[in-house]
């Protein structure tokens, strides 16, 4: 029969919410770094960059994409040792999964950037600015606008992705879990719990985003309205 007490004891344990933590901060540390690969990535594959660079990139976005994570993560882990280069479980999952993840967040960054009409880009240039300053001043702030809730949904879905690095010893919320209903066999109350666990980390999650796409559209809404108002404003002129 199912237990309640069971259920809410592994609800309240400290040691499965100390595998929630670990689950939090490697999600956290492995978007970082995925959305900093992956704005490389995107400029890579941008017009402007040489052949031979965006070959490279395009190649590493169809490798990453079209192979499974739990593959990458088990050859980062059992099968680089076998030619010298042997990581820790923690170590391997941040790679395996800011690899991965790269390639997926190059795609938003990429649409972000090429949602900038080029007209600007080509303004900005004719002022003198280099291309790191079009792209830090002009680009992505506008850019930002964009890329932010697709940002937010692949954080959201990172979240749940991290229980494949429990297949690789990493002690995350499910890995922990994992050994704690071996103790008593409560194996549903368990998973159970977890999965109310994560329901409650990711809704957690999408109030924060709803946060911050408010900050970031709150700058354009401001803009767009004062335009419509002097739009009003002149037709009632010609009127």
């Amino acid at each position: 029969m199912f237990s309640f007490s069971a259920f809410f004891g592994y609800l309240l344990d400290s040691t499965l919410w100390a595998g929630a933590w670990t689950t939090i901060w490697l999600t956290a540390v492995t978007m970082f770094i995925g959305l900093v690969l992956g704005l490389l990535l995107a400029v890579m594959r941008s017009d402007g960059a040489p052949a031979p660079v965006r070959g490279a990139a395009n190649f590493y976005v169809w490798l990453f994409r079209g192979t499974p994570l739990l593959v990458t993560l088990i050859i980062i882990y059992t099968g680089l040792p076998q030619v010298g280069l042997k990581f820790s479980a923690l170590t391997a999952a941040i790679i395996g999964l800011s690899l991965n993840e790269a390639a997926y967040l190059s795609e938003i960054a990429r649409s972000g950037i090429m949602s900038v009409p080029k007209g600007q880009f080509e303004a900005a240039r004719a002022l003198g600015m280099t291309p790191m300053k079009v792209m830090k001043v002009v680009v992505m702030p506008q850019a930002l606008r964009i890329m932010v809730p697709p940002l937010g949904n692949s954080f959201n879905g990172l979240l749940k992705t991290t229980t494949l690095v429990a297949t690789i010893s990493v002690t995350e919320l499910l890995r922990v879990t994992q050994f704690a209903v071996q103790l008593d066999f409560r194996v549903l109350e368990g998973l159970l719990a977890a999965a109310c666990m994560y329901l409650l980390l990711t809704s957690l999650w999408d109030a924060i985003q709803r946060v911050i796409e408010k900050r970031v559209n709150r700058g354009y809404a401001s803009r767009t309205s004062k335009k419509e108002t002097i739009k009003q404003l002149s037709a009632a002129e010609h009127v």
